[in-house]
């Protein structure tokens, strides 16, 4: 994202003006220029009329459609996903197919509970819903701070969380404990993508 760079120093701007224009954090301005992390759809949007380029100008594509370009919001196993600028890491197409079904978001894996299925670095693509059938595979936020992505298995209104990995046992939640941690669905994963 150096093109941010360039255009933010012909219009003499510092980054904490540009950064308080978007609404954002300098270092966030700061990532972007380094590459590190993406605007979000909004700021593209702000960027776009501020240096009087195109949104696929600043991204560097000749097309994009935004029903089809998801954002990835950040590692499964490091808290809530929130769509805050520092924490998107990119972005993922998705096909028509699945973009009609839903609203969907990105996590890249980190850790090896799920290996040798999903393994660490992988992409998963998921789609934004609080229910799941049992035996599918979820993105499951425990006490509000943990997020996984684990086998979901239902017993009543008890949960157990399953991991591929032998090496893990499985962790089951009481309906109680569902309701007070609480243990919630984020989404059903619906694709897989690996990263060599």
């Amino acid at each position: 994202m150096s093109l941010i760079r360039d255009l933010r120093l012909n219009k003499n701007m510092t980054q904490s003006e540009l950064a308080e224009i978007c609404g954002v954090h300098q270092t966030a301005v700061s990532q972007w220029e380094k590459g590190r992390t993406l605007p979000d759809m909004q700021t593209l949007g702000k960027l776009s009329d501020i240096f009087g380029v195109s949104v696929d100008t600043l991204i560097g594509k000749k097309a994009l459609d935004r029903r089809n370009t998801i954002p990835i919001l950040g590692e499964v196993k490091a808290g809530l996903p929130t769509e805050a600028v520092e924490n998107i890491l990119g972005y993922e197409e998705i096909s028509d197919e699945i973009a009609a079904n839903g609203d969907h978001f990105a996590l890249r894996v980190k850790g090896d509970s799920m290996s040798p299925r999903i393994l660490p670095g992988d992409i998963v693509i998921v789609r934004r819903q609080d229910y799941i059938e049992s035996g599918e595979v979820a993105v499951v936020l425990v006490n509000n701070m943990d997020a996984t992505v684990k086998k979901v298995i239902k017993k009543g209104t008890s949960i157990t969380l399953v991991p591929f990995n032998s090496s893990y046992d499985p962790i089951v939640f009481t309906a109680e404990e569902v309701v007070s941690l609480p243990v919630i669905i984020l989404g059903k994963v619906v694709e897989l993508r690996g990263k060599f």
